[in-house]
């Protein structure tokens, strides 16, 4: 919802199970153009009664592409918001040397009667793994949306911009091939039609 959100200014609540797509946008960002890439991951979880995760080689190909990470909570769920530590534990032993930036984006920020994750330790976790915290809400807020992905971008065109690409040397991977928008565009065709027909059907 919230790359939908930061990509398109829409937002659908119900959507097709994430295959871990890939977009492709331009963007301006301090008067300079850029190309980015936002790998929307499959989910991750972590291992029964372990803090070590469970995820899917697709996403430990993406951690060692990604020029930066966002992470996403919901502050409804404090299990979503415990494999934080583990996930950055584990892009840490991927790239232990890098200085990679890092969003944590504390979602659905409208429902504070169901709050499980105060601020406050969203703020401290943000510090501990030495990037920045924003509360958004994807339903209510898309300005909060954009302004934490740009603000990200800001920090991915300057680390960019100092980097000698050190950090893949040796990496024998194939860059993954960035669609266009249709994808993205089908996906919400696909979900705006299941809406209407459960409102016919209602």
């Amino acid at each position: 919802a919230l790359v939908v959100r930061f990509l398109t200014k829409r937002f659908i609540g119900d959507y097709e199970a994430n295959t871990g797509a890939l977009y492709s946008r331009k963007f301006t960002i301090d008067g300079e153009q850029i190309s980015l890439q936002v790998q929307d991951t499959p989910f991750v979880s972590l291992e029964d009664d372990t803090d070590s995760i469970c995820c899917q080689e697709q996403i430990n190909r993406s951690i060692y592409w990604a020029d930066g990470f966002v992470f996403v909570y919901s502050i409804t769920d404090y299990e979503s918001f415990r494999l934080l530590r583990p996930l950055h534990q584990h892009i840490r032993r991927i790239h232990p040397n890098a200085n990679i930036p890092l969003l944590l984006m504390a979602n659905k920020g409208d429902l504070l009667r169901a709050r499980q994750v105060s601020s406050k330790e969203g703020l401290q976790l943000a510090t501990e793994l030495g990037g920045t915290y924003c509360e958004v809400s994807a339903r209510e807020n898309c300005e909060g949306v954009h302004e934490a992905f740009q603000q990200l971008c800001q920090e991915l065109s300057r680390s960019s911009s100092s980097c000698n690409g050190e950090k893949r040397r040796g990496l024998h991977l194939v860059r993954p091939k960035s669609p266009n928008m249709q994808d993205l565009k089908r996906r919400l065709k696909q979900a705006l039609t299941s809406k209407g027909k459960s409102a016919t059907t209602l």
